[in-house]
């Protein structure tokens, strides 16, 4: 009975020392909690407000643009990009140094291309001219002779065949001649060459260079690239189900991937196909472009459908901490130590329009018409941060 008793006693004290140390423990994690709770209020004095340069502005309410982002490239007209080749082939002789990025004006003499056969042409030219002279005499003189009944209509029809087949050919060859940039007119003052020139059809810069110092060259084969850029647009892309939303004369930002400087233009053509990956391409032109801009460079756009009231703030009244935006609203002064308050808020952004950010706020949250920290809000996250490490 005794030894009963004795071991009730133990298992009740083993019970009630085992409810006060799960007391102590939920004590002390309350304890840690709490002190790992950071406030989001701060104060400062009238001197230090005053030294951080902290300015006040008022949550006001004004029409934001709706936007659509969107990806795209800068490009030129087909007019604008060049492929230099020749109908014939031949052996290249640089004439000067023809680098890629080069400027060339119109009408530059880019190269000289040597082939024996272009004698061969000039000399057909020249032989029938010739033959074209004799034919047309002849021609005239059947003429006469059979308005004088003296020969027969068959030797008048073989004169006049043989005086249009000549011409035919005259033509054929002074047009083949201009076509690979041999001078007619030299020819038949009987100055005779094995070279052409390559010239530069357009202003520009030069992009490709396919050939070097003593390089055959065949047909078809390009020789340069040339790229005229006082005519670059953007092209973007756009989903098919974002194209109601568009029409021409819009107005489009954009952000080169390159550059941190944001252009406009706006939206001059829409293309009425639809590309193989369910987009469309919009011919966007820019306002005021820059001279660092170059084709084919990646870039971001944001074009402007159409405007909203909307919340908004100075764009440096944002602060960026810890993977959320935050805002610091200015509570007013503490009655007894004539301190300023702020309260840090989480908040998000929308849309930024000329140095205004969209605010949208928490749905709790009723802040139309308070302050907020524009200058200074770096210096009050600091501090903030820095009461609740000591704490």
């Amino acid at each position: 009975m005794k030894t009963i008793i004795f071991s009730n006693t133990f298992f009740l004290f083993l019970a009630l020392s085992g409810c006060e140390m799960l007391t102590e423990e939920k004590t002390t994690a309350e304890a840690t909690a709490e002190s790992q709770v950071i406030s989001t209020k701060v104060v400062m004095t009238e001197a230090q407000f005053k030294n951080a340069g902290i300015q006040l502005n008022q949550i006001s309410e004004q029409q934001i643009s709706n936007t659509l982002k969107v990806n795209g490239m800068i490009d030129v007209p087909p007019q604008n990009l060049v492929s230099i080749s020749i109908p014939i082939g031949g052996f290249v002789k640089m004439q000067a140094e023809i680098l890629q990025g080069t400027s060339v004006r119109k009408g530059q003499t880019l190269a000289i291309v040597e082939n024996p056969d272009f004698i061969q042409f000039q000399q057909d030219y020249l032989d029938t001219q010739s033959k074209l002279e004799y034919a047309s005499a002849d021609y005239k003189r059947q003429m006469e002779m059979r308005e004088e009944n003296v020969n027969s209509v068959q030797v008048l029809q073989r004169a006049t065949a043989e005086y249009k087949s000549l011409q035919t050919r005259l033509k054929s060859l002074e047009q083949y001649l201009k076509a690979i940039g041999i001078s007619v007119n030299e020819v038949k003052k009987g100055n005779i060459t094995n070279q052409i020139a390559i010239f530069s059809p357009i202003d520009g810069y030069v992009t490709v260079v396919n050939v070097n110092q003593g390089k055959h060259v065949s047909p078809a084969e390009v020789m340069f690239e040339i790229t005229n850029t006082d005519h670059l647009h953007a092209e973007l892309n756009v989903f098919e189900k974002d194209i109601p939303k568009l029409k021409a004369g819009q107005k489009v930002r954009f952000l080169l991937n390159n550059d941190d400087h944001e252009y406009k233009g706006k939206i001059y053509l829409i293309n009425h196909k639809i590309n193989a990956d369910r987009t469309v391409n919009i011919h966007v032109h820019f306002d005021q472009r820059g001279t660092s801009i170059l084709p084919k460079t990646f870039l971001t756009a944001f074009i402007e459908t159409g405007s909203q009231p909307a919340l908004t703030l100075p764009t440096e009244a944002f602060i960026f901490s810890e993977g959320a935006d935050f805002v610091f609203i200015y509570l007013g002064k503490i009655q007894k130590s004539n301190e300023y308050e702020f309260e840090m808020i989480e908040v998000k952004k929308g849309i930024t329009e000329n140095g205004f950010t969209e605010l949208i706020l928490p749905p709790t949250a009723d802040l139309k018409g308070r302050q907020v920290a524009t200058k200074g809000a770096f210096t009050l996250m600091a501090k903030m941060k820095n009461i609740g490490e000591e704490e």
